[in-house]
């Protein structure tokens, strides 16, 4: 596991507390807050731009923004008014972040104080994480941008969450995904965890520790409980199925059924099974990345037992565990996604260890076959 940028050379000695984010950074929101914003925009007659400058604002601060951008006929709290059923729908459907889960529960299980503080207003953000499974009972307080003064970039949010925990500032970690909340929390005086969007380029600057992912997280870098889930250098996830036409290409329009699946932070190096034609499964180390300018997905596949399997092949893929992230930004968006000979050794020995052996069913995806939530068709 390597950060691929870091400035804790001593250790993040002195946290006692985390404060996580939400939007971005917990859940993948993002990605369906974009598509009602763009249906919304479509029935007066406009044409969503692609930006990222609403990220990590408030609601009432976006609505301005986008009512000015698109010349709306309405007043921001009519849009709010108008668009909120519609997010509502989306929100009850978000999915968490690659290593969220994970993360959440392994502080509260070692008693670590956790916060989630987001410029959404509160009774928003209990609708968010109202279909997370074990969420709710282990924040220590959550806070709102109606909970303050003044949401991000003000420490306001961060300061209040400190406060209810009873916990000094200094002593309060925070992990966000944009530099709106980068900003609020170094006001804070609070060391920061980015883990942004490939779209937010500027956190590394300010952050502590910029991450690709969740998954890559190291919580003794800051005096905090190890996690002690990885058994010979892997670690297990909730199954991912994949679907993709070939063993190394780049995979444009990532869908299940329509909608947007993966967020930008599944990105490094995964392993699992594969599925090629009717009966036959191999061992598969995968590395996932993104292709510049258009920032579209990569995905590389190896299959560890048949060298002989042919490039073209139609692949289904069960991905079960993860070995490290990409080193850096630079990494993640190169033209080779580099699967490293120990990547390869370390995927082979693990899928032999019951913990990994199990291998889901890996059905072929129709157009009259149900996906189910965690069922991804690359085409």
């Amino acid at each position: 596991m390597s950060c691929s940028s870091c400035k804790c050379s001593n250790g993040g000695t002195g946290i006692s507390a985390v404060i996580l984010d939400l939007d971005g950074t917990l859940i993948d929101s993002e990605s369906g807050s974009k598509g009602v914003v763009k249906d919304f925009l479509a029935k007066y007659g406009r044409v969503m731009k692609e930006d990222n400058k609403r990220l990590g604002k408030t609601l009432k601060e976006s609505a301005i923004s986008i009512i000015q951008d698109y010349d709306l006929p309405l007043s921001p709290d009519q849009f709010i008014q108008e668009i909120t059923p519609l997010f509502r729908e989306k929100w009850l459907q978000t999915k968490p972040m690659p290593g969220a889960t994970r993360l959440i529960k392994h502080l509260h299980k070692h008693g670590v104080p956790i916060a989630l503080a987001s410029n959404s207003l509160l009774d928003y953000i209990e609708t968010k994480i109202s279909n997370q499974n074990g969420w709710r009972e282990c924040f220590s307080a959550i806070v709102g941008s109606d909970n303050v003064k003044s949401g991000k970039p003000s420490p306001d949010i961060f300061i209040e969450a400190a406060e209810r925990m009873g916990v000094d500032a200094a002593r309060c970690l925070v992990v966000e995904d944009s530099l709106v909340g980068v900003k609020a929390a170094k006001a804070a005086k609070m060391k920061v965890v980015a883990v942004p969007s490939l779209q937010e380029t500027d956190c590394s600057s300010l952050a502590d520790i910029e991450l690709n992912s969740l998954l890559e997280f190291e919580p003794e870098k800051w005096g905090l409980p190890p996690f002690n889930d990885w058994v010979q250098g892997a670690m297990p996830i909730e199954t991912t199925y994949l679907s993709c036409g070939s063993i190394s290409r780049f995979l444009y329009g990532i869908q299940e059924k329509g909608k947007y699946v993966l967020p930008n932070q599944f990105s490094g190096i995964f392993f699992g099974w594969a599925q090629v034609g009717l009966q036959k499964i191999f061992k598969v180390v995968v590395s996932i990345g993104f292709r510049f300018p258009n920032s579209t997905r990569k995905l590389q596949v190896c299959i560890i037992d048949d060298c002989q399997t042919q490039d073209q092949q139609h692949l289904h893929l069960s991905l079960v565990g993860f070995i490290r992230g990409l080193k850096s930004k630079e990494e993640l968006t190169s033209k080779d996604l580099v699967i490293l000979e120990d990547d390869k050794s370390v995927a082979r020995e693990s899928l032999e260890l019951e913990l990994f052996k199990h291998r889901p069913y890996i059905h072929v995806l129709g157009e009259e076959e149900e996906a189910g939530n965690s069922c991804l068709l690359l085409e």
